[in-house]
């Protein structure tokens, strides 16, 4: 979006924050089900797992702040136990089982077993990422969206590596850059777009649909 004068959109914050908004795994930690006593020591765990991870994260995060010509070449150590726990209790617990017919439930029965089992394999090399079962959703226009669903590891492993990622990455992204960031998709660039237009005297907006422009240019 541009204003007048041609200048870029400076970071427009938006006013609400879409229901559907991703956020780090801290955030979006649920505690397990069952006694009081068992929620608070899991949420008491989980609080100690995202202080030592926040702890590298930060350093990580200041070093790419402070030196951009930085190269990460040993990101590994960083994909800890904690960081997989936290980023096992950050999955939707009702979400539908990948390849692996493996539900949260049945992976949360022995979690710290699984979770130093996966760590193991991770660090040893030994992990291998399942195929992803593709599901089809109808759209409006009649089409189908294809969509793939990861088996539980994968995720685990997907999300674990993001947050990693995403310490150092983050600082390079501008405030208006949208899409697939932590606080920052595509339903907080729509209410974004919609403070913007009714806040600011706005001359065009340009949509482009990256697929059908690619279909178009070839």
């Amino acid at each position: 979006m541009m204003y007048g004068g041609g200048r870029s959109d400076p970071g427009i914050v938006a006013v609400k924050l879409a229901n559907n908004a991703e956020q780090p795994a801290a955030e979006s930690v649920e505690p397990r089900t069952g006694t009081k006593g068992n929620a608070d020591q899991q949420s008491t765990r989980q609080a100690q797992d995202w202080g030592s991870v926040s702890q590298a994260l930060a350093r990580m995060r200041q070093a790419a702040k402070q030196r951009k010509k930085e190269r990460f070449t040993s990101l590994l150590h960083h994909v800890s136990v904690d960081l997989l726990r936290l980023s096992f209790f950050a999955l939707k617990k009702d979400a539908a089982p990948g390849v692996d017919g493996l539900a949260w439930r049945d992976y949360e029965a022995n979690v710290e077993g699984n979770l130093e089992d996966l760590h193991d394999r991770v660090h040893r090399g030994a992990y291998r990422a399942l195929p992803s079962r593709r599901q089809y959703i109808p759209k409006a226009d009649g089409r189908q969206r294809p969509i793939a669903i990861c088996a539980l590891e994968d995720k685990i492993v997907q999300r674990a590596i993001a947050v990693v990622l995403n310490a150092i990455y983050e600082e390079d992204f501008l405030g208006f850059s949208y899409g697939f960031r932590p606080k920052c998709s595509q339903h907080d660039a729509l209410d974004a777009l919609i403070v913007g237009i009714t806040t600011t005297k706005v001359n065009w907006i340009l949509e482009v649909d990256i697929r059908s422009f690619l279909d178009v240019a070839s």
